[in-house]
């Protein structure tokens, strides 16, 4: 599922490509641009938990991400990454699935 709104970076970029996903590449056939550091393209969860694990996780736009993807990721993961936080005092807790 590609529920994460990432605004990706560089190191991002760099990192997805050595895992034999280039993303900077474009495919004019399949309507993908390529992208560069600074665009927000909606990830698949797992690729950005793998990418997180490794230390190079983009940051993420909590408004635009997906519910859902908390069956696979911890909230307080992506609000560490948010570019968008919520609130202080959120007890992120209360929404782990």
């Amino acid at each position: 599922m590609h529920g994460i709104c990432a605004e990706v970076d560089d190191a991002f970029l760099h990192y997805t490509a050595t895992q034999g996903n280039e993303l900077r590449q474009p495919m004019p056939g399949n309507g993908f641009p390529g992208l560069r550091a600074g665009d927000r393209w909606c990830l698949c969860a797992l690729r950005w938990r793998e990418a997180f694990e490794a230390g190079m996780a983009p940051p993420v736009v909590l408004a635009s991400t997906h519910h859902s993807v908390l069956r696979v990721l911890r909230l307080r993961d992506l609000i560490e990454h948010a570019v968008d936080p919520p609130a202080s005092g959120l007890d992120d807790g209360f929404f782990e699935f």
